[in-house]
């Protein structure tokens, strides 16, 4: 029998929840705040901050310097490609070793998740040279290809994780109406798993926008995405808080948009499977 809980307790668990998410936001907040003043009002006290005159000096200055909608769409581009790429190699990976496994599935799991333990400065000269080899330095579709490699195996494990979700008989029992491999998959498997496909998607478009270290070595101008244009705010003369403010703020505001709107498809993809 469930315990009762009292309205207290429910209010008091709700002003922690908000205490908590307010502090981890609150960076972002202040970060919004910085970049609606000039660069004079942004390293003044905070109290000051607050009270100075409000502007959209630095977002008009970063808009004028540097071409936003370049760097936005290469993100879209490289994250969306990367991703949409992954899943077509995890699909099939994933319903192998998930309703066909053998004896070293779980040794291919380990080992695939182990490769995120990696530091990517590891990898990064051989990365660069074949790169570099190739002629595909500062290109799109190398990134795509490179932060495809590198979020694989999370892709891998999760569709595993709502594959095994799924009952077999269901599966055997399309065979024997006489579904092929294919159809199998593409019209039983695929739909019975849209939640965690979706959340999938989701995280890992998030994954690669957010990418920095791959992004900041292996592009220079024109595959440049907007982690790209957030550091070109960062100088040897010094930080500009203002205006990397406001770089931050049109760097993530898409992801965060589509975050709000998607929450309830990405937490219901993260959860498939965790309550029978």
């Amino acid at each position: 029998m469930a315990r009762a809980v009292t309205t207290q307790r429910k209010a008091l668990n709700t002003l922690i929840a908000w205490i908590i998410g307010l502090l981890i936001f609150f960076p972002i907040l202040w970060i919004a705040i910085l970049s609606f003043h000039s660069e004079g009002d942004a390293i003044k006290r905070p109290l000051e901050v607050l009270t100075s005159q409000w502007t959209f000096e630095s977002y008009a200055t970063v808009q004028e310097r540097s071409n936003y909608f370049r760097h936005f769409w290469n993100s879209v581009i490289i994250s969306v490609g990367s991703t949409v790429l992954g899943l077509l190699i995890a699909v099939p990976s994933a319903w192998a070793m998930a309703f066909v496994p053998g004896r070293r599935t779980k040794d291919v799991l380990m080992w695939m998740l182990s490769t995120k333990m990696l530091p990517p400065v590891g990898v990064l000269l051989p990365i660069y040279l074949i790169c570099q080899k190739l002629g595909v330095l500062d290109t799109r579709i190398a990134l795509v290809f490179i932060l495809m490699m590198i979020n694989l195996p999370i892709i891998i494990w999760m569709l595993y994780t709502y594959f095994r979700e799924i009952p077999g008989e269901i599966l055997e029992a399309a065979r024997m109406d006489g579904a092929s491999l294919r159809n199998e998959v593409i019209y039983v498997l695929l739909p019975m798993a849209v939640p965690g496909i979706a959340s999938t998607l989701l995280l890992n478009i998030i994954l690669a926008w957010n990418e920095a270290f791959w992004t900041l070595t292996l592009t220079a101008a024109k595959a440049a995405p907007l982690t790209a244009f957030i550091a070109s705010y960062s100088s040897p003369e010094g930080l500009f808080y203002a205006k990397l403010s406001a770089a931050s703020i049109m760097a993530i505001a898409p992801i965060l948009i589509m975050g709000w709107f998607s929450q309830k498809q990405l937490v219901r993809g993260l959860t498939f499977g965790a309550v029978k």
